[in-house]
């Protein structure tokens, strides 16, 4: 157990602190760590021992900004609250979290008491639902839209069919060829916007033969000019899927990657690569449900990145950052994973965007590993 500081020096104090969920930590007058507890070790990823004596705006990716207020809090007795601010742990990862400073005083010495709250999951869940949301309001309103374009689109090529048959001179039938064959596109784009109409048909899947398949298409697009990356975690157990469907997104992923790293010119050059990365996540929340066991699949790509202007954008229908896309690839592989219960998320900037899927895993009774709803 971490010893308290002489200031703390209690037995009852001691016992208080470390059975705290929330991560607590002590400064003294010179804002270096004098004490920490049980959580806030395990939040910063490091021991007592090492960080004990240390400044503890070291901690903070501004850390200069973060000693002005320390300072202030401390001289002017003041507490104060800021939210979302990142922590540098150890290895160089950042976190992000909500911090309370409280000052007090024992035995003439100013101390302060910090209360860290981690954030990142409640940020992450809140970011997944507004995609969710954003996702079944985008497509609630295409598909209405769609069912409104295809019933005359039916009319239109009936009508033309039957006036083709009427026209005498064949060069009036190439005008009809053209209204037919631009009808029969717009009613095959309509058809993908719709989706499939079939409900999905589950079988025990390897994730590896879905990658696998996706990466061999890709390949041969590219004549093998584009070096694909396997890290594959051998251990995943199948997972129940409908196998064309997952195929289709992680198509459409893997190629959106092979699209990203041709137009920054990388295949070309020889230094594209797409990595395909696959992991097993612990106690994971997908739309409120919080599964013990998931499936984590990144398409990791070196290419131009999202554009920012619509990087909160890019799972909408008809939203594309190439001038020839047609906004519908991420859409429908969304749309797909969404229906094995899954979600697909994005980080990207130029050099490096990855895709991740998340797919809940069988029980070896077949039911996905499910505890219950929750908000976090």
């Amino acid at each position: 157990m971490p010893t308290l500081p002489s200031a703390l020096q209690s037995p009852s104090e001691s016992l208080l602190l470390d059975s705290l969920k929330t991560a607590v930590v002590v400064l003294d007058s010179r804002l270096h760590v004098q004490y920490l507890n049980t959580a806030a070790e395990t939040l910063l990823e490091a021991s007592a021992s090492r960080l004990r004596g240390a400044p503890f705006v070291t901690c903070f990716t501004e850390p200069e900004t973060r000693r002005g207020l320390l300072r202030q809090a401390l001289d002017e007795q003041q507490p104060y609250t800021e939210r979302t601010v990142k922590l540098m742990l150890v290895d160089g990862r950042e976190i992000t979290v909500d911090y309370t400073v409280s000052p007090f005083q024992r035995q003439a010495e100013r101390l302060l008491l910090v209360e860290i709250q981690p954030m990142d999951r409640s940020l992450r869940i809140g970011r997944e639902r507004a995609l969710l949301s954003a996702n079944d309001t985008s497509r609630n309103l295409i598909r209405g839209l769609a069912h409104e374009i295809k019933n005359p689109l039916g009319g239109i090529l009936g009508a033309t069919q039957l006036l083709a048959q009427e026209l005498a001179r064949d060069d009036l039938r190439e005008y009809t060829d053209i209204i037919i064959a631009e009808t029969e596109r717009l009613r095959q784009l309509v058809d993908r916007l719709l989706g499939p109409s079939q409900p999905p048909q589950l079988a025990a899947v390897n994730i590896h033969e879905i990658t696998e398949r996706a990466a061999a298409l890709v390949e041969a697009e590219t004549g093998g000019q584009l070096r694909i990356q396997r890290e594959y975690d051998p251990s995943i157990p199948d997972i129940s899927a409908d196998r064309g469907r997952l195929i289709q997104a992680v198509l459409n992923l893997v190629r959106n990657a092979m699209q990203a790293v041709e137009a920054a010119g990388r295949i070309a050059d020889g230094t594209g690569c797409v990595t395909l990365r696959t992991r097993v996540v612990n106690h994971f929340t997908i739309g409120g449900h919080r599964h013990r066991i998931v499936c984590r699949l990144d398409v990791i790509d070196n290419g131009t990145g999202v554009p920012e202007e619509i990087s909160d954008r890019i799972f909408y229908p008809m939203v594309s950052g190439r001038a020839n896309g047609t906004g519908l690839g991420l859409p429908i592989a969304q749309s797909a994973i969404q229906l094995h219960r899954g979600l697909i998320e994005c980080d990207s900037a130029p050099g490096h965007t990855r895709f991740s899927v998340y797919l809940p895993i069988q029980s070896t009774r077949g039911a996905p590993h499910e505890a219950n709803n929750l908000d976090r």
